[in-house]
């Protein structure tokens, strides 16, 4: 298991791993992106949202 693990870590490393990190972040920046996570979040808690 451990093997998985240090293969993820040395991808993230790397400049593909970079890039897909650098990209997730600027998605989570965004505004509609947190709204959209956050109404998902609830579903899952089971939480009723309007909407």
């Amino acid at each position: 298991m451990a093997n998985i693990v240090e293969r993820i870590k040395q991808y993230l490393r790397g400049p593909e791993g970079k890039r897909m990190t650098e990209k997730a972040k600027s998605m989570a920046r965004d505004p509609r992106n947190k709204e959209r996570m956050q109404r998902f979040m609830d579903r899952l808690r089971g939480h009723k949202t309007p909407r």
